[in-house]
């Protein structure tokens, strides 16, 4: 393990600092090969402190092997090591290596030692490829022998931070990218933490397979690019061929960088679940049963008679619902909720059931607990992408506890339709809940906590409702994406008498592009006379965020709330609402400026009709990290 320090870079990896002594790696195959160092089990910090502070530091693209190379100089025993050279089809002991510009002039040891997949490299066919080779490998090919006195362990770290770099790191074509900016904050960093992010399963692996083959596509074409490039400078004639060259150039040129945009967003931690994910778009719903029947889905580990003779006076009595019902029993959630078609019922009875799979509702259906959150407790086990994954709809969740483990996306994503979370609580490891584009979300009196990333992510064109939560313990409280984009419209968000506390972060961050001209929106908006003001009945609003505006489906919701005496209003709630509304005047402007451009001079200028929150009431942030509200710009 690398230490903290500011040391020059020759003492970097030195053995006498504590936990920086590396291990050794017994060779699988042949037993007469030498153990080599173990070098690939570094972690995220230490990769990132040895390619930020040692080798690569404030480069531009163009300047990567130039620094590299100079990095080497300073760290790499110039001869003398023995190393395995290690291919897809053979390893190789070799000896006497000298380095040089980035490749390693070696020799064949003796006794010679090879293994291989097939029995046709033998001494004679290894000296004649070295020959051809004029003796020198590229570095990252090379695994160096370990040796206990020390003398190597920089040239084996120097070596494996070299072959990481052109393994993982770097793209064949970086080097014509853009200089202006620094190579290692642009293209490092990014790619380095989604390594670790996909190597850690912290990455949905459909993502992760999607990733993978849009990197192999870029690559292809852009070796093909570089073949059309090249036939073009090298010919001297303005030939009809040479033109249509061109022409083919210039499409595989487009192609390529769509890809390189997209593989961007996906290396962005937080655009890659915005753009580059949409793997839950073709869930299908069951529809009506055939029969046309409903079902009542009752769960419970064991049926005691007392709490059958509970369910049928609280739940299953004809009177209480006016019809005869048809009810299935099952021992497990999961098997239930898969049972279930449109406007089924499932009834959990109090217990700890541990599931091992994905709940995914794409129909109208209910999930009641029967009894307190605390006493009916759906559990996860097994690593997966997803835990709940509502397409409904209209889905209602009530009266459950759901605990989370070994996650690698949220506990509850609404991807389509309405979901409306009650009375339950939620115990999160990665992400709490996701509201996607078009999707709705009703969550009233839960607790949510844990969460590794964001309690609430928001995405753009979305809907969400929070009434008297409390989302605490997370990294940040609520995490909104309002992009300024003209492909997605601005989330519409209520928040009433929710505590936010003891986030590690924010209590409300907001996510969107650096517009340099918000804050001239900002002004606007204040010469105006558009500050925030008290309502009538003590809602505090800023202009268009008023209850008036909420959509249909919410005013009832509300409607309790309007009554109650509203405290007096918590640092924070008019923060939120002033930078919120900069942003949505911003998109309003842009709006109204394409459809200008377009011809069209009727824009809708009604600024109430672009805001993120239609209302933002009593709400009361506590103890959070780095305060109430941030916005986060990129």
């Amino acid at each position: 393990m690398l230490q903290e320090d500011n040391d020059s870079c020759s003492d970097y990896g030195s053995r006498d600092k504590p936990g920086t002594a590396l291990g050794r790696t017994v060779p699988d195959g042949n037993v007469l090969f030498p153990d080599i160092f173990h070098t690939d089990h570094l972690l995220l910090y230490e990769r990132f402190k040895a390619y930020q502070d040692y080798i690569l530091a404030d480069c531009k693209a163009s300047e990567v092997k130039e620094f590299i190379a100079e990095y080497l100089e300073k760290v790499l025993e110039p001869s003398g090591w023995q190393a395995v050279w290690r291919t897809n089809v053979f390893e190789v002991l070799v000896e006497d290596v000298e380095y040089s510009a980035l490749k390693a002039v070696v020799q064949l040891s003796e006794p010679f030692l090879c293994e291989s997949q097939v029995s046709t490299f033998t001494l004679e066919c290894m000296q004649e490829l070295l020959k051809l080779k004029e003796c020198q490998i590229p570095l990252q090919e090379l695994w160096v022998v370990y040796d206990e006195s020390g003398e190597f362990d920089q040239t084996a770290l120097a070596v494996e931070h070299v072959r990481f770099f052109y393994q993982c790191i770097w793209r064949i074509w970086d080097e014509e990218e853009e200089d202006d900016f620094d190579y290692f904050v642009r293209c490092v960093e990014p790619r380095l933490r989604l390594h670790y992010d996909i190597l850690e399963h912290r990455v949905p692996s459909g993502l992760v397979a999607d990733y993978q083959n849009l990197l192999s596509q870029c690559e292809e074409l852009y070796r093909n690019f570089l073949n059309v490039r090249n036939s073009i400078s090298s010919s001297d004639s303005d030939s009809e061929v040479e033109n249509v060259s061109m022409v083919e150039g210039l499409k595989l040129y487009e192609k390529i960088e769509h890809l390189k945009q997209k593989l961007k967003l996906i290396e962005n931690p937080l655009l890659r679940y915005v753009f580059g994910y949409q793997k839950y778009s073709g869930l299908q719903a069951k529809g009506p049963r055939p029969t046309g029947t409903k079902i009542v889905h009752v769960v419970s580990s064991t049926m005691m008679a007392s709490l059958l003779q509970s369910l049928i006076r609280d739940k299953l009595c004809p009177d209480s619902c006016g019809e005869e019902l048809e009810i299935q029993f099952h021992s497990d959630p999961l098997a239930a909720v898969n049972a279930c078609y449109e406007g089924d019922t499932v009834i959990i009875c109090p217990g700890h059931y541990v599931v091992d799979g994905i709940f995914c509702i794409a129909d109208s259906v209910e999930l009641e607990g029967y009894g307190l959150p605390d006493d009916i407790v759906i559990e996860k086990r097994g690593k997966g992408d997803n835990y709940f994954d509502c397409a409904g709809p209209n889905i209602r969740i009530s009266n459950l506890k759901i605990v989370q483990h070994d996650a690698v996306e949220g506990i509850l994503n609404v991807h389509h339709g309405k979901t409306t979370l009650e009375n339950c609580v939620l115990q999160c490891e990665t992400t709490g809940i996701t509201v996607r584009t078009s999707a709705e979300l009703l969550m009233k009196n839960s607790d949510l906590y844990g969460a590794k990333g964001a309690g609430v992510e928001i995405y753009p064109g979305s809907t969400c409702a929070l009434l008297n939560n409390g989302i605490h313990h997370c990294k940040e409280g609520i995490l909104i994406k309002n992009f300024l984009d003209e492909h997605y419209d601005i989330p519409k968000i209520t928040l009433v008498n929710n505590m936010i506390h003891n986030n590690e972060g924010y209590g409300v961050v907001l996510v969107r592009p650096t517009v340099p001209s918000v804050k001239d929106a900002s002004a606007e908006r204040t010469k105006g006379d558009t500050q925030p003001t008290q309502s009538s009945d003590g809602t505090a609003c800023v202009e268009g965020f008023r209850q008036e505006q909420l959509p249909e489906c919410l005013t009832d919701e509300l409607e309790l709330y309007e009554q109650a005496e509203i405290p007096e209003q918590i640092e924070g709630n008019y923060e939120i609402a002033n930078e919120l509304g900069a942003t949505s005047l911003k998109k309003s402007q842009m709006h109204k400026k394409r459809l200008s451009e377009l011809g069209i001079t009727e824009a809708d200028d009604n600024l109430m009709s672009q805001e993120v929150f239609v209302s933002i009431v009593g709400n009361q942030f506590k103890w959070n990290g780095k305060g109430s509200f941030g916005t986060f710009l990129f």
